[in-house]
């Protein structure tokens, strides 16, 4: 137990403080996937590197001027910088949006329009209609630039506030956000001044780049897969503690656990990448690459959002085959920090699901109870301090023994 704890700690530390980005398209990121392959190839398995195209991203700053007044906004991630003076115009609603004159102006995104983050256009797993009208009634308007009033929205967002509406690389319009009080002091000026100017000035520069998926296997070729995916990525701005390098550590630890494994299942240990990023280039990447072989899996193991010093840890299931339910039952029975998990779809579980695969996904208890509330995930709160190395080794102790459990029933 110590030799686990004192290994999850340097992992921990590895992935938080020595690589300080490890956001899709970093170099910090390719620092990541670097890492894992040389501690997981060192431990005798046989690794893959999936290799993808990706944008990084560098924020300059904005600034915004209504007048003599000024306001602090934030550039969107991966928009395109701008800087110009044009006609505020305020929308609150799709409606209003659909009926406003919006070319070459700079439209102010507040109240209910604004409620929610924006999925990305591309974005496959999740696209609700409402955003996809919004976002094309933004294309077909051609308005100069976009300023966006949030809120909270933990369900979609994560916990930072305020939150970019627009975080799309492949969306064309300049874009960026401030907060809700910003955006209703921005509102006064623009209704006792109708039709009066703002200056806006954002710099923001995209790079290409790329990354990858690494994938580690043992056992069996011609045997059911066992598939433990965790993402390796975090949003820029966070240290990204248990969104996910908790985790990508819980994958390292049974990398070493089990480098002696010789059943008769394949075993894949995945490092996904791209979770938080908006083109989730690794999830598709590997979906591709998949695509009729979703049928060898067994099942599916994701861990996200795992360590949390307060609470249990919970395991929560999905569509298990009895006999595999029951092992797992078994299994959490013996460890008193482990609990069952309310389900939740928001991570990469969800795309084994879809593909009709049974699936476990582990994370901790008050992350599940509190998914679309916590002010944590995105922001720099996600740090080393927040975590328990102690839980990180018991939920890879419950995992190895339910691989050995699944493995003799085969």
């Amino acid at each position: 137990m110590d030799d686990l704890i004192n290994k999850s700690t340097a992992y921990l530390h590895m992935l938080c403080a020595e690589i300080s980005d490890r956001s899709v398209g970093s170099e910090g990121n390719r620092a990541a996937t670097r890492y894992f392959d040389l501690v997981v190839s060192s431990l005798g398995w046989e690794i893959e590197r999936q290799e993808f195209t990706a944008l990084d991203w560098i924020d300059g700053g904005a600034s915004l001027y209504y007048g003599e007044a000024d306001f602090r906004v934030l550039v969107s991630p991966y928009a395109p910088g701008c800087k110009g003076e044009a006609q505020l115009i305020p929308v609150s609603t799709v409606e209003e949006l659909e009926a406003a004159a919006i070319l070459g102006k700079i439209v102010l995104l507040h109240g209910d329009i604004a409620r929610e983050q924006l999925m990305p256009k591309n974005f496959v797993f999740y696209n609700p209609a409402e955003h996809q009208r919004i976002i094309s009634l933004l294309e077909k308007g051609v308005p100069a630039a976009i300023i966006c009033a949030t809120g909270r929205n933990a369900a979609l967002a994560g916990g930072v506030y305020p939150f970019p509406l627009i975080e799309d690389g492949d969306f064309e319009i300049p874009s960026v956000y401030m907060t809700e009080e910003e955006g209703s002091r921005l509102l006064l000026f623009a209704e006792a001044n109708p039709g009066s100017t703002v200056i806006l000035k954002s710099i923001s520069t995209r790079l290409q780049s790329s990354g990858c998926n690494v994938i580690a296997r043992k056992g069996d070729p011609s045997g059911r897969r066992l598939v433990i995916t965790a993402h390796i990525d975090a949003k820029k701005g966070t240290p990204g503690a248990i969104d996910n390098a908790s985790g990508v550590v819980i994958l390292l630890l049974l990398a070493e656990l089990l480098k002696n494994y010789a059943g008769t299942l394949l075993i894949e240990i995945v490092a996904l990448n791209g979770e938080d990023y908006y083109a989730v280039p690794g999830q598709m990447l590997y979906l591709q690459q998949n695509r009729d072989r979703f049928p060898e899996i067994l099942l599916n193991i994701n861990i996200d959002g795992a360590g949390y010093r307060e609470g249990k840890s919970a395991f929560s299931f999905y569509d298990l085959p009895e006999e595999i339910e029951l092992s797992l039952r078994e299994v959490i029975a013996h460890f008193d920090g482990i609990t069952e998990g309310t389900p939740w779809f928001q991570g990469d579980h969800g795309i084994f699901i879809q593909n009709g695969c049974p699936a476990v996904a582990v994370s901790s208890q008050w992350f599940t109870d509190n998914i679309d509330s916590q002010e944590i995930t995105h922001t720099p709160k996600d740090n080393l301090e927040i975590v328990d190395c102690q839980r990180l080794v018991e939920i890879v102790q419950a995992l190895t023994l339910f691989i050995t459990k699944i493995q003799e029933t085969m």
